[in-house]
C-alpha cells in the first residue's frame, strides 16, 4: 500500500456547496481533515461604509440585500434601531404585520436551507419541494411591497403601506388552459390575509413530505448524526446564536428572552436539539417551521379583527398619504424633505437585535445628531458560526465539510458587509 501523503486542498472561492464565495484551505491527512481555515472578503460590499454616507432611511434597502435570503427581517433590526434613537414606536396593527412578515421571511429562509442543504448532501428532490412553497411567500412579498426580494417594506414608525385588500393573479394565456387558471387562482379570490390563510392551512402537510423524505431516511442520517456535534459550553463561548445555539440544546431566542414588537403577545415554542449535531440542528430549523406557521396564523387572526393605521402620523419621519400630497402644499413640502434630506437624529448610541432566521441580528448605530449614521456596526450571525468552521469539521471527511457548511446556513452578503 502507497503511504497517504499530508496535502492541502482549496475548497472554493466558487464551489457549489459553499453557497457565496468562500475559500477554505483545508490540510488534509487523506481524506481526513486536520484543519480548516476560511478566507473572507472575497464578496466585501461595504455596507457598513455605504449606509454612513446616506440620509437613514435611504440605507433600508441595503438591508435587504446582506442576508438576501432573509430580507425584511434584516430590514427589521435597522429599523428597530433607528426607531430607538427617535424615541417612536409603530402603530399595534404595524407591529401585527412586521411579526407576520418576520415569520414568512423565516419560512422563506428555511426552506431555502433545507432545498440547499439537501442537496448539497445529495437529495434532490428537496430542493424543488421546497421551492414549489417558496413561490407562494415570494408573491406575497410582491403583494405588499411590488418587489418579490428586496422588499424595503419596514419604514421607520411603521410599515410602507396597509395589506393589499385583492391578490395579483395568474392571467390566461395561450399555454393556460381554463382549467389549469382556475386551479393557479382557486386562492387569489380573496385579499392578501386570506391568501396567507390559505397557505397556513396546507403548509403543516408539506412540512410533513418534507420529513417523509428526509427524517428517517437513512441516508440523510449517516450523513448528518454526529457530525459537526457543538457541546452546549462551546457553542456559548463561539457566539453561536439561533438555530445554531438551539440545536445544542440552550433555548435562547430573543423572541422570548428579549420580546420585541408583540412577540410577548403570542404562543409559540422554542425547539432545542439535544446532541448538537447537524442532524439535530436540521430538527430544530423543521420544528421551526411549525412554529412560525402558528405564529402567522395568530398575527392572521388579530389583524382581520383590528383595522387601524400602520406607520406613524410624525410627518417629520414617516411620508404623507399620496392622496394628501396631491392636494396640500405642506405635505408635499413633508414628503420632499423626508425623501431628499431624510430627518435628523439625536444624539447617542443604541443597539438593536431581533431573532433573524440564522441567529441574533444586531445593529449598533451612533448618531452625531445629523440626518446620516455617524457609525454603523452591523452583527451579522454568521460571522460567528463561521468561525466555528476548523473545530466542526476536524477529524471528519472532506463529504463532511460540504454538510457542515450546510448546517451552519450561511450566506456571505452578511459575512462580508
Amino acid at each position: 500500500m502507497p503511504e497517504i501523503q499530508n496535502f492541502t486542498l482549496n475548497f472554493g472561492p466558487q464551489h457549489p456547496a459553499a453557497h457565496g464565495v468562500l475559500r477554505l484551505i483545508l490540510e488534509m491527512d487523506g481524506e481526513v481533515i486536520l484543519r480548516a481555515d476560511p478566507h473572507i472578503g472575497l464578496l466585501h460590499r461595504a455596507t457598513e461604509k455605504l449606509v454612513e454616507t446616506k440620509p437613514y432611511n435611504h440605507s433600508i434597502g441595503y438591508m435587504d440585500r446582506l442576508d438576501y435570503v432573509s430580507m425584511m427581517c434584516n430590514e427589521h433590526g435597522y429599523v428597530l434601531a433607528i426607531e430607538k434613537l427617535l424615541g417612536i414606536s409603530p402603530p399595534i396593527r404595524a407591529q401585527y404585520i412586521r411579526v407576520m412578515f418576520d415569520e414568512i421571511t423565516r419560512i422563506l429562509n428555511h426552506l431555502m436551507w433545507l432545498g440547499a442543504h439537501g442537496l448539497d448532501v445529495g437529495a434532490m428532490s428537496m430542493f424543488l419541494y421546497c421551492f414549489r412553497e417558496r413561490e407562494d411567500l415570494m408573491d406575497c412579498y410582491e403583494a405588499v411591497s411590488g418587489t418579490r426580494m428586496h422588499a424595503t417594506y419596514y419604514r421607520p414608525g411603521g410599515v410602507y403601506r396597509d395589506l393589499p385588500d385583492e391578490m395579483p393573479k395568474y392571467l390566461k394565456s395561450n399555454y393556460r388552459s381554463d382549467k389549469d387558471l382556475k386551479k393557479l387562482n382557486y386562492n387569489r379570490e380573496g385579499s392578501l390575509l386570506d391568501f396567507i390563510e390559505s397557505f397556513t392551512e396546507k403548509f403543516p402537510s408539506c412540512i410533513d413530505e418534507y420529513e417523509t423524505l428526509l427524517t428517517d431516511n437513512r441516508i440523510w442520517k449517516q450523513r448528518t448524526v454526529n457530525i459537526g456535534i457543538v457541546t452546549p459550553e462551546r457553542a456559548k463561548n463561539l457566539g453561536f446564536t439561533g438555530p445554531m445555539l438551539r440545536g445544542s440544546g440552550i433555548a435562547w431566542d430573543l423572541r422570548k428572552s428579549q420580546p420585541y414588537e408583540v412577540y410577548d403577545r403570542i404562543d409559540f415554542d422554542i425547539p432545542i436539539g439535544t446532541n448538537g449535531d447537524c442532524y439535530d440542528r436540521y430538527l430544530v430549523r423543521v420544528e421551526e417551521l411549525r412554529q412560525s406557521n402558528k405564529i402567522i396564523k395568530q398575527c392572521i387572526a388579530w389583524l382581520k379583527d383590528n383595522p387601524g393605521p400602520v406607520i406613524s402620523d410624525n410627518r417629520k419621519v414617516a411620508p404623507p398619504q399620496r392622496g394628501e400630497m396631491k392636494d396640500d402644499m405642506e405635505s408635499l413640502i413633508h414628503h420632499f424633505k423626508v425623501f431628499t434630506e431624510g430627518y435628523s437624529v439625536p444624539e447617542g448610541e443604541t443597539y438593536a437585535a431581533i431573532e433573524h432566521p440564522k441567529g441574533e441580528f444586531g445593529v449598533y448605530i451612533i448618531s452625531d445628531g445629523a440626518n446620516k449614521p455617524y457609525r454603523v456596526k452591523i452583527r451579522a450571525p454568521g460571522f460567528s458560526h463561521l468561525a466555528a468552521m476548523n473545530e466542526m469539521v476536524q477529524g471528519h471527511m472532506l463529504s463532511d465539510v460540504v454538510a457542515v457548511i450546510g448546517t451552519q446556513d450561511i450566506v456571505f452578503g452578511e459575512i462580508d458587509r
